[in-house]
């Protein structure tokens, strides 16, 4: 218990509710002849936010009523504004007040199509809220409702409806005559089980259900074959159905739950995100990988899992991955092929492989880390095998053809062919003696994403390099490369691509093409000059890397500072004298910054 002595706040607490709540008679007063003029003429009334505790009589009756502005009417002239030319009410906002029931003669509007009562205090509905035919939009969210009436199943043009933060405890089966919702949010309400009527609703297209007390879904509920978006986070289920039908499901929400393994994904080819937070999972198995190869997202923090498959290389199209605070000790080596990851977390767990120091790096550091450790263990089993070229079953398990710093000259078409049949995403080829690149390249276009040729004596690439439409990562440093073949233009999926120490006397025009690129390392050369103009790296949006350091770049031009997408800007140890080296030194967004201020003003 505290011991803190009382002290009384110096804060003066205003009396005043939140809402000035007015008797009947100023609630009438609210709806102006301005107001009306305004709703018949464009058929929209808002009445939100203006302390209403009922609401005025004459909104029901608006199409009716009759404003007196001249004893002359000349029904000849052309005036949108006179009464008989008036649209009917279409459009009536009452949200944000103190309403606390709409009375029967809201069956009046019978032309209304979006009518919005949230943050109100309704605690019910009448019945004749059934017979606005035309309504198409409904907005329930933040009231008090426990039930709804029976009439409410007749809103047959119903296509969006949120009942989000009312008190419903239960959906009866007649939910299902609503056949025409595309949306529906139910979150935040005491439900403990849905009816299978629920599966009827075939048109949704986004179901919010999160904060409730479900327990299971109804078996029906995968006949919601046009549902993009699902929410049930923050329920009580133990386990989710087979998703397969939900084939146009492209993201999920099932965090804060109580579910023990993960459902059976296949024939959700259209998902992209799925979030398993705070659950009880304790194994991400072989068969998910191999349905999910198209995630994007994949959130399965705070769970119990112990240990990744070997075929998580599978999920290449992964960019955010979250598994902090579960129960892992190791990772598959294949976990440095996930090429595309731009965030993953892994704090938490008992990767004692894993430096903290490293962990803390962020993800770019942690996945070469792990890229180089897979590399040096495939290096470790050829060699204790003896064989001088990786076996087939190396290539299969591994899904890398790795045989750098051997001294190779060149590599025979039959261990290509052989990475060709494992589907092999890497090669590294990386610290030999080659002069050329090897012909069989071509035989592992249709598979590879990653192709290291550094450090080798390469003075050309051939064109057949931009015949490997999937490439993302491209390493030929430390060459006597001075120029790149056209055809390279044709890499749309590069990411990444390392220039570095070879004899580039400029930028390649061919990079400048490469639209999805995002790391440029092309220090240690020749060049001498940045080209930002709108045909050079103006051309690339997507570039967060650009190292130009230790090159004979004589000036910056100022646009660079324009160029705010990048991250890391290096270009210590060129010729020019502007920015000066304490500027270097202060990091990216001071040079940016510095460069901008320079802009000639036009």
């Amino acid at each position: 218990m505290s011991r803190r002595p009382h002290t009384k706040s110096r804060i003066k607490v205003c009396d005043k509710s939140f809402f000035h709540l007015q008797d009947k008679k100023a609630d009438e007063g609210v709806l102006t002849n301005g107001l009306i003029k305004s709703a018949k003429r464009t058929g929209q009334l808002s009445l939100s936010q203006r302390g209403l505790g009922t609401v005025p009589e004459n909104v029901w009756k608006i199409e009716e009523l009759v404003l007196d502005e001249t004893k002359e009417v000349d029904f000849a002239r052309e005036d949108r504004h006179n009464w008989w030319n008036s649209e009917p009410l279409k459009f009536l906002d009452l949200s944000s007040n103190a309403i606390a029931s709409i009375p029967p003669d809201v069956k009046l509007l019978q032309d209304l199509v979006t009518l919005k009562l949230h943050d109100n205090a309704l605690t019910s509905l009448p019945e004749e809220i059934g017979e606005l035919k035309n309504l198409s939009n409904l907005s329930l969210n933040h009231n008090k409702l426990a039930a709804l009436p029976s009439s409410f199943f007749r809103l047959s043009e119903l296509r969006w409806l949120s009942l989000a933060h009312n008190q419903l405890e239960k959906i009866p089966p007649d939910f299902g005559d609503l056949v025409m919702l595309t949306f529906l949010d139910l979150s935040n309400n005491k439900l403990a089980a849905l009816p299978p009527g629920m599966g009827y609703l075939v048109r949704l297209v986004e179901l919010n259900l999160s904060h409730n007390q479900l327990q299971e879904l109804p078996p029906d509920i995968v006949n919601l074959r046009d549902l993009k978006k699902m929410n049930i986070s923050h329920n009580n289920l133990r386990s989710l159905p087979a998703l397969g039908e939900l084939r146009r499901m492209e993201m999920l929400d099932a965090n804060h739950n109580d579910i023990q393994q993960l459902p059976d994904f296949y024939g959700c080819t259209a998902l992209k995100e799925i979030y398993l937070a705070n659950n009880y999972i304790k194994e991400i198995t072989e068969e998910f990988c191999d349905q999910m190869q198209h995630l994007n997202v994949l959130n399965i923090r705070d769970n119990q899992v112990e240990v990744l498959p070997e075929n998580v290389a599978l999920l290449r199209k992964l960019k955010r991955l979250d598994l902090g605070n579960n129960s892992l000790n190791k990772l598959p080596k294949n976990f440095g092929l996930l090429t595309q990851l731009q965030s993953v977390s892994m704090e938490g767990n008992k990767l004692s492989f894993v430096r903290q120091d490293v962990m803390r790096a962020g993800t770019d550091r942690m996945m070469k880390f792990l890229r180089d450790r897979m590399h040096e263990e495939i290096l470790v089993e050829t060699r204790v095998s003896g064989d001088q070229w990786p076996d087939k079953f190396t290539l299969k398990k591994s899904q890398a053809l790795m045989v750098p710093g051997r001294g190779l000259t060149t590599l025979p078409e039959e261990v290509f062919r052989n990475a060709a049949e494992a589907q092999v995403h890497i090669v590294d080829i990386s610290r030999n003696s080659l002069t050329q690149v090897p012909t069989g390249l071509s035989i592992v276009r249709e598979t590879l994403s990653q192709l290291v040729l550094s450090s080798n004596h390469l003075t050309e690439l051939p064109a057949e390099v931009g015949q490997c439409k999937h490439l993302q990562l491209l390493d030929i440093s430390k060459n006597s490369l001075s120029q790149l073949p056209p055809e390279l233009e044709a890499l749309k999926d590069l990411r990444e691509l390392i220039i570095s120490n070879n004899k580039f006397t400029n930028i390649p025009h061919c990079v400048y093409s490469l639209e999805n690129l995002e790391i440029l390392l092309a220090a240690e050369n020749k060049i001498s000059e940045i080209n930002v103009s709108s045909d050079a790296l103006a051309k690339l949006p997507r570039l967060a890397v650009l190292d130009l350091a230790n090159n004979n770049i004589a000036s910056v031009p100022p646009e660079l500072g324009n160029f705010t997408h990048l991250r890391s800007l290096e270009l210590m140890g060129n010729v020019f004298r502007q920015p000066r080296h304490a500027i270097l030194e202060k990091g990216t967004a001071s040079i940016l910054s510095y460069l901008r201020d320079r802009i000639p003003n036009n």
